[in-house]
């Protein structure tokens, strides 16, 4: 047998000791309460994006004007150099 996550008769073991030692209402109040830690996460991480997103836009346009000029700059520097290669025919 492999150690690694219970497979199904283990699980139901689990639950019934589970069930044994907290008691029911025990149980359904963890329950309800890692579902709303959850909901709560996912509503912050959700802000959290939108405020990255928000923050993207209002840098992007800045930081898009500013590499458009370093490339003209770049370009403008620039070093023609022929190439010489191999006539094929």
């Amino acid at each position: 047998m492999v150690m690694g996550l219970p497979n199904g008769m283990e699980w139901v073991i689990l639950l019934v000791v589970a069930l044994l030692l907290f008691g029911g209402s025990r149980l359904a109040g963890l329950g309800r309460g890692t579902g709303r830690a959850i909901r709560e996460f996912k509503e912050e991480t959700a802000g959290l994006r939108e405020k990255d997103k928000d923050k993207e836009l209002e840098d992007g346009t800045a930081h898009d004007e500013a590499t458009a000029e370093q490339t003209k700059s770049d370009i403008a520097d620039a070093e023609v150099v022929e190439s010489r290669t191999p006539d094929t025919k």
